[in-house]
């Protein structure tokens, strides 16, 4: 029998693409689609969406037991910069649908979790260069605090209930599909947007503000690899580090400027940038790659032309 999979989330940057991917593998009826809110026209007319509530586990359950859902990709959560606006809602939300969907687990309704990390885990004291799998983590940020705590509820549950749950540290994700989401790596999605529609850009960080990023494609890619690795394989049930590439704001606008000569850039950092700098420059994914074959396709440059000629079309 085909896996029936949930995703939580699915009108935010990740979930949507990740359903997207998902249903072209399983079929679009092995798909939900779930959010808060309704979905975009392509979500809402490619397969069964629900709306769901991340926080209200009865609903979760109704929608679990009409599909006989096997697999949950819990994707809802409030980002850095939003979350250090409500700490409180961000801390809520965060924790209260990850403890929900970990339940549920427990209580055997599903047989596999996924559930995304962050590199907001680490913090200042953190080494910043290739930050290895395990080190300081003293998160400087509400979103850093939930996602370190999370990552030890679902150790915790894998460890007292043998629950099959994984989880990834994203780097920034890059997407051209989907805009801006309250991050403090959207500065790096945004740019291609504005590049293509006014032909400048005004950057919320300093320019040789270096942090871990990633195209779209390979974190979705990840993703669904880790989820379908052998359980033998998955051997950190925390988070597993994840990278692909690292630039700077001045990096990425002259990457641009190879596609678009009159583009320009200004900086004016906001308090984002205290967010950003607290976080690593580069990451150490070597356990991710030996563990269960990860790898990544796109460096800045290839990415940097695919996102291009995606807006210009």
């Amino acid at each position: 029998m085909s896996e029936i999979i949930l995703v939580i989330g699915a009108s935010g940057q990740i979930g949507n693409e990740l359903t997207q991917k998902l249903r072209a593998i399983y079929g679009n009826n092995h798909v939900i689609a779930s959010d808060i809110r309704a979905g975009n026209e392509e979500m809402m007319t490619s397969g069964p969406f629900e709306i769901i509530d991340a926080t209200d586990k009865e609903t979760i359950l109704k929608v679990v037991k009409k599909y006989k859902v096997s697999q949950i990709y819990l994707l809802a959560a409030m980002l850095s910069a939003t979350a250090e606006k409500f700490p409180q809602k961000a801390w809520d939300l965060n924790m209260t649908s990850l403890l929900n969907v970990l339940d549920l687990a427990k209580e055997k309704h599903i047989q596999q979790v996924y559930w995304p990390s962050s590199i907001a885990v680490f913090g200042p004291t953190t080494p910043k260069e290739n930050t290895p799998q395990k080190t300081i983590m003293e998160p400087a940020t509400v979103y850093g605090i939930s996602k370190l705590s999370g990552e030890f509820w679902c150790n915790y549950y894998h460890e007292k209930f043998g629950v099959d749950v994984r989880s990834l540290r994203y780097p920034g994700i890059i997407s051209w599909k989907t805009k801006p989401g309250g991050g403090t790596t959207d500065y790096a999605v945004d740019i291609y947007f504005k590049a293509v529609e006014e032909g400048s850009f005004e950057c919320f960080l300093a320019e040789e503000t270096r942090l871990p990023m990633m195209y779209m494609n390979d974190a979705v890619n990840a993703t669904i690899q880790l989820m379908r690795a052998s359980p033998k394989d998955v051997k950190i049930r925390t988070a597993y580090n994840l990278a692909a590439i690292d630039f700077s704001p001045k990096e990425i606008a002259a990457a641009i400027k190879k596609h678009i000569p009159d583009f320009t850039i200004s900086y004016k950092p906001d308090f984002r940038q205290e967010i950003a700098d607290s976080w690593p420059s580069s990451i150490d994914d070597s356990e991710a790659r030996k563990d269960w074959g990860w790898k990544h396709d796109f460096n800045l440059s290839s990415m940097t032309k695919d996102i291009l000629n995606h807006l210009k079309s």
